[in-house]
């Protein structure tokens, strides 16, 4: 027996619905303090420092180690690839 059921509802009367805080306002005015502090050039202000408590330093350390092995790869593939090229040159 499967029962399924719609509820048409935004977002908002969900969160009424549950007693949730409409926490809308909040996030606006910190949005746009950022954003006016990023456009003046405040220091501490740059997108990676204000995005830095969001990334756990372990994603982060993970991140960096995945961009080093693609570059790494790129460039062995790239290597390799001259390399191929070289040895065809001289066997000619």
């Amino acid at each position: 027996m499967k029962i399924q059921i719609d509820i048409e509802a935004t977002p908002q009367e969900i969160r009424s619905f549950f007693g949730l805080p409409d926490l809308e306002p909040l996030q606006r005015e910190i949005v746009d303090v950022i954003r006016k502090n990023m456009s003046a050039g405040i220091d501490g202000f740059d997108p990676m420092t204000v995005m830095k408590p969001f990334i756990l330093p372990e994603q982060s350390q993970a991140f960096t180690s995945l961009q080093k092995s693609f570059w790494n790869a790129m460039m062995g593939h790239s290597s390799r690839s001259h390399k191929a090229e070289d040895d065809k040159e001289h066997s000619k």
